[in-house]
């Protein structure tokens, strides 16, 4: 199922990803710092939900509470609930 997840309070305005089960692919970032979050996506695809959420659940970016790497656990959480919700 492929997912797009509007963020909150980063630099990066949408997350979008595949999800089938728990593992997560073709992870792309909306805005935010190009170079690095091409990177992190490229270093998470095929992981699950909780391989990402136990990487980057938390991480912060300067004073701000969340990051973009934050919001993609967020992200892949939620879409995780509602994927097992629908099914």
């Amino acid at each position: 199922m492929h997912y797009e997840y509007k963020t909150d309070n980063t630099c990066s305005q949408i997350i979008s990803f595949d999800i089938d089960g728990n593992v997560i692919t073709s992870i792309e970032f909306y805005g935010g710092c190009n170079g690095n979050l091409k990177a992190i996506a490229k270093l998470l695809e095929g992981a699950t939900v909780e391989e990402i959420e136990e990487k980057l659940l938390g991480n912060t970016c300067g004073r701000r509470p969340t990051s973009c790497t934050d919001q993609l656990a967020c992200a892949v959480r939620k879409a995780y609930e509602e994927l097992s919700v629908g099914t």
